[in-house]
This record gives C-alpha cells, sequence and structure tokens, in this order.
C-alpha cells in the first residue's frame, strides 16, 4: 500500500472540506520523543503535535503504563452512570489547578465539546442567549460554538442559536486597535466593550467568552491584563467570563499554567481539551459550582471522562508537574522566539514573530505591507518538511506559521528545529523574489 493508494482512498471516502497538509500529504506511523516517522520511513521532529495534543510526546512509557493498566481490567468503557475512579481523581486534580473556588468538573471528548458546554452552563445561569465573542477567534464545530467563532473561514454554517456581540481582538497589525500603544489598546478595548454592551445588546449578556492566545487566529493575543479590564466591566453587569484554554492551558505558554493568569483575573469558567490526552479524547469545563450546577435537566457526555481518557489524563497532568514542563516551554520556547526574531525578524516578509513559551507564530506578508502572503507561507511550510520538520500554519488570512511543539522539547531539539525553520524562511522568500 503506497501513500498515493491512501490519498486516493481518502479523496474517495471523506468530505473534501476535511484538509490535508502538504502538496504529498504523509502518513505518520510511528512516533518517539518529539519525532514521528511517516510510511516512507521518513522521521521529521515534531512541532504542531498533532496541533498541540501530543503535548508531552510520542510513546511517554508513563502514559502508556496507565492506559495499558486500564486496559488490562477490561473496562474500556462503563458510562458515568457508574462511579469511575480515574475520573473522580483528574477531577479533583484539574480542580486543584484550576485557581478556581470550590471548582466542580464536567468532562466531554474535545474542546468544541468543552466550549459547547460551557456556553450552556453560562446561558441556563444567566437566562440569556446574549453572548459577547473575539474577533479572529475559533471556538468549535458545533452550531453553537461556530456562532461564537470570529474567522469566516471557519465558520461552516451562518446558522446560529445564539445573539453574538463581538470585541476587538489583540491583532497588533491591523485594525481600530492596532495603531495604539499596549496601554492605551486596553482602554481603547475596555471602551469598546461598553459601547458594545450598550448598543448591541439587552443588558442580560451571559457570557464573555475569549482565548488568551488565539489559536487558529493565528497565535494573536491582546496586551496582558486586558482580560482584568473587561472583567471589571463584567462585574458590573454580573455577565460571567470564559477562558478558553484548549491550546494555551497546561504550561505551554511557559510564564504562567494557564493562559488566562497572565492578565491577574480568575475566570468563572475555563474550558480545556487537547494536550491533557496527549492524543487521546479527553476534554472538559472546570468552573464556579454555582454556574455548573445551573442544569436543570439531566446531562451527561457517554464517552466524557471515560476510564481510559482519564487513565492517560492522570498520567499526563502528573508527568507535566512532574518534570516542570512548564519551566521547560519557558526555556525552550525563548530559544526558538529569540532566535526567530534575531534570524529573519528583519525580513520584510517577516510581519511579526510573536507569541509564548511553545505556542508561537510568525506571519508572514508582502514586502513593506501588512498584506498577507499566504501562498509564502505554505512554501515555507513545504520546505519545513523537506527539512525533516513539521509545523502547522493559520491565521485569519492563512498567512502565520503555527509552532506548538510537545512540551517535552529539549533545548538541542529547539536549536536543531530553529536551524531548519531559519533555513526554511529565507530559502522560500529569497526564491518567491528571484521569481
Amino acid at each position: 500500500m503506497t501513500s498515493d493508494d491512501l490519498l486516493a482512498r481518502h479523496r474517495a471516502v471523506l468530505p473534501s472540506w476535511m484538509p490535508l497538509y502538504y502538496s504529498e500529504p504523509i502518513e505518520l506511523v510511528s512516533g518517539s520523543g518529539r519525532r514521528v516517522t511517516d510510511a516512507q520511513g521518513r522521521t521529521y521532529l515534531d512541532f504542531f503535535g498533532g496541533v498541540l495534543t501530543s503535548m508531552v510526546g510520542y510513546d511517554i512509557p508513563e502514559i502508556r503504563d496507565a492506559v495499558e493498566r486500564q486496559l488490562r481490567t477490561g473496562i474500556v468503557h462503563s458510562s458515568t452512570l457508574y462511579l469511575i475512579r480515574q475520573q473522580v481523581e483528574l477531577a479533583e486534580k484539574v480542580a486543584r489547578v484550576s485557581g478556581i473556588p470550590d471548582a466542580r468538573v464536567f468532562f466531554a471528548n474535545s474542546g468544541t465539546e468543552a466550549n459547547e458546554a460551557a456556553l450552556l452552563f453560562a446561558t441556563n445561569h444567566r437566562r440569556s442567549a446574549q453572548i459577547l465573542a473575539v474577533r479572529n477567534s475559533y471556538h468549535g464545530r458545533s452550531y453553537a460554538t461556530m456562532g461564537v467563532t470570529g474567522n469566516r473561514g471557519w465558520s461552516a454554517s451562518a446558522l446560529n442559536p445564539l445573539q453574538v456581540a463581538w470585541l476587538h481582538s489583540g491583532e497588533r497589525l491591523r485594525g481600530l486597535l492596532a495603531r495604539l500603544s499596549e496601554s492605551e489598546r486596553v482602554d481603547a478595548a475596555v471602551e469598546d466593550l461598553r459601547e458594545v454592551l450598550a448598543t448591541q445588546t439587552a443588558g442580560d449578556v451571559a457570557c464573555l467568552i475569549a482565548e488568551p492566545i488565539q489559536g487558529v487566529g493565528g497565535f494573536v493575543h491582546p496586551p496582558d491584563g486586558l482580560f482584568a479590564a473587561w472583567k471589571k466591566v463584567l462585574d458590573e453587569h454580573g455577565i460571567l467570563f470564559v477562558s478558553d484554554e484548549v491550546q494555551t492551558g497546561w504550561g505551554r505558554t511557559g510564564e504562567h499554567f494557564w493562559g488566562y493568569q497572565a492578565h491577574g483575573v480568575t475566570p468563572d469558567l475555563l474550558t480545556f481539551a487537547k494536550g491533557i490526552g496527549n492524543g487521546f479524547a479527553l476534554a472538559g469545563v472546570v468552573g464556579r459550582a454555582e454556574v455548573l450546577e445551573s442544569v436543570p435537566a439531566i446531562s451527561f457526555c457517554t464517552f466524557g471522562g471515560n476510564p481510559v481518557s482519564t487513565a492517560a489524563g492522570n498520567a499526563v497532568l502528573d508527568y507535566l508537574l512532574d518534570h516542570d514542563l512548564q519551566g521547560n516551554a519557558a526555556r525552550t520556547g525563548a530559544i526558538l522566539a529569540d532566535g526567530l526574531r534575531a534570524a529573519v525578524g528583519g525580513l520584510d516578509r517577516v510581519a511579526e514573530v510573536r507569541g509564548k513559551g511553545l505556542m508561537l507564530g510568525v506571519e508572514f506578508v508582502r514586502p513593506g505591507t501588512t498584506e498577507p502572503d499566504p501562498a509564502l507561507t505554505v512554501r515555507v511550510l513545504e520546505a519545513c518538511k523537506a527539512g525533516g520538520l513539521l509545523v502547522g500554519k493559520g491565521g485569519l488570512y492563512g498567512n502565520v506559521l503555527r509552532m506548538g511543539p510537545p512540551l517535552t522539547l529539549t533545548e538541542d531539539e529547539a536549536r536543531e528545529g530553529l536551524a531548519i525553520l531559519v533555513d526554511a524562511i529565507r530559502s522560500s522568500a529569497a526564491a518567491e523574489v528571484a521569481a
């Protein structure tokens, strides 16, 4: 069976709107540490981790052993109608590290489901279907989460069960707030929030949902402290704050365990997914008890928090804390960020190197402008693959190279990946100029 055969079968049976990376898509068949191998035997250093999901890397003994122990019991699934020891233990840990007092935890399978649940809790608690969301955001693929997604490329339906009002994002390159200083942008964003509340809502808004760093949006993030400034206004109206930590959680930003902590504020609800399962389907919501209890009928998630996924989640969280992966993200992320800014930050094709910890983006534009250059981004993506490095792309205009390596990345691997990145960016930019 060749990759071409598999690609033909993929195209024959799966929908066309499910994208594949690369002009010649690859099948990953094995992995170890931070490296994966494709069906042709080519090994790559992985700087994308299955979209920031393989958070502690591949074939980690502690996680494999925890899952195998659960499998040996013969119980893969029981439903939440029965007590699940692994689920209770993980909920206790998540509540403890969340920073939210008297927290409760609800488990689901994906970031979409987690955000959908958070919207359910908030709208029930506030008895309102009015939501504040942020431009350039992404929160999932279900109807409600698409409704609060402010990125046209990922809004697969115009149908919306919610009434949504939109706030300005932390965009530094474009838009009304981009020309302001950091402090001025916070003040302007607060003024914008007050105006939106006064003009686009009936007053009784349920919540504001926001990502500390916008994932699909190209790792755009607002000035530190903006969420606290927003929350002062929200508290005047009793509006809840939901922090979408699907990509920013578990120490990935290096400076904090959760993205919201950069703002000096505590959310009412926090959603998580991706990295906590390290590839197993695991997600959830943690938040104030009175908000999570705002469900007037029976509701549960058949597979959410199942014994195998929560066995993995417990092992992942223990490994994360025992090995100080947050600190490692800060150290190795600095090697990448500082190295990229020094080597390519001055190129007229690079508008910005941004992000925190091991959540980094490089935005490409046409020379001397802020006009997005998605074609160059694709060329760099392909050049990285040719050099043995897997990265991602995103941004509102598809012109941002996205990197979210496993948090176990070593300093030597960071330098190895940096060298491939710099060569790919320089060579791709030079080839375009020559053409």
